[in-house]
């Protein structure tokens, strides 16, 4: 089944479906709304509701309307009523349709994303994580093959360890630092930097690959993996786990070390925890720890007192890739600055 069909059977189940959580509209909501180029699921879905990934719940799918699923600039989505419970619905707007004599077509790549593709395109089908396993066993740069002391896109490098049943394309990356989970020490997989993408000239031990693409120099040791074959999403339906997860932001994609609004994170909890493509999480910046200034200083209590700060609600996050231990998200709103270290909690 395509990504677009499993798209459309999931909204017409929630659509169907008895709200699980009472959907709040946003003060001063509109009525209705024109898309424009450049508009998400999410901001659309913001400007009517409070919790913007509610939005399928109250989606209503009208059978009449070709891929009614995908929105296109220029349709139009109206907040209605019916039987006292709030639905969006759209109509197609003028622009959106390509005319033929025998049909009409939509073109899919104009559709309106969920969340802003351009902030995540890159990694949706990059190595992002390396198990130890995977660290030991990957293919390996033995050498330049054209003597070049700094090897880039257009160069040769000889490659030991790969073999013809993998295919001939194939991503380079360097092992970065090890994710831990803070509160158990569990190493959770290594970082996998992505350098770029190569293609096998000929194969033998070492076989012969060009570099078609690179983000930075290869270096010899640098590892290699064939291309991944996994379906990623480029369409997300946004949802809450099955079961309560906390959890922690364990690292931030760029090495920041305040995290504002569409900055990838990586989060210590992953497939095995039931997190998958579209989960959502609230944010909650961790309390910080401070001295009690008035306690055995003309106040009862013992002096030298720590307090332990509560963590406030500060963001949201919608995981676009999990691994087994892993998830990466893109943060979708931030109140206030993010750090490491903040948690993660189902909304």
């Amino acid at each position: 089944m395509s990504t677009f069909r499993s798209f459309a059977l999931l909204l017409a189940l929630l659509a169907g479906s008895v709200c699980a959580e009472q959907v709040a509209l946003r003060d001063g909501h509109p009525d209705h709304y024109v898309v424009v180029k450049g508009d998400t699921l999410w901001d659309i879905s913001g400007r009517f509701l409070e919790r913007p990934w509610l939005w399928p719940e109250i989606w209503h799918v009208n059978p009449q309307i070709e891929n009614p699923h995908l929105i296109y600039p220029g349709d139009v989505i109206s907040l209605v009523y019916v039987d006292g419970q709030p639905q969006l619905r759209i109509q197609r707007g003028r622009g959106t349709f390509r005319m033929s004599p025998t049909a009409r077509t939509e073109r899919l790549d104009e559709a309106i994303s969920t969340i802003p593709l351009d902030a995540i395109q890159q990694f949706l089908t990059q190595p992002l994580v390396a198990d130890k396993d995977v660290m030991k066993d990957a293919a390996y740069v033995v050498s330049s093959a054209d003597e070049h002391l700094i090897v880039g896109a257009g160069d040769r490098a000889y490659v030991r360890g790969i073999h013809t049943s993998q295919g001939s394309s194939y991503h380079l990356f360097r092992p970065g630092e090890p994710y831990v989970d803070p509160n158990t020490n569990e190493l959770l997989g290594h970082e996998a930097k992505y350098l770029g993408e190569g293609e096998v000239e000929r194969f033998g031990d070492p076989a012969t690959m060009k570099l078609m693409r690179t983000t930075r120099e290869i270096n010899i040791g640098d590892r290699v993996m064939p291309m991944s074959q996994e379906n990623v999403h480029a369409y997300f339906i946004p949802h809450t786990p099955d079961e309560p997860v906390d959890g922690t932001i364990i690292s931030v994609v760029d090495g920041v070390t305040q995290i504002g609004q569409y900055q990838i994170v990586v989060l210590n909890r992953g497939q095995r925890e039931g997190i998958d493509a579209g989960t959502v999480f609230e944010i909650y910046q961790a309390g910080q720890l401070i001295p009690d200034q008035v306690a055995g200083r003309g106040h009862s209590g013992k002096r030298n007192q720590q307090v332990q700060l509560p963590d406030e609600k500060a963001g949201q996050l919608m995981v676009f890739r999990s691994f087994d231990k892993v998830s990466f998200g893109l943060i979708m709103m931030a109140s206030s600055a993010l750090h490491v270290g903040d948690r993660v909690i189902t909304p």
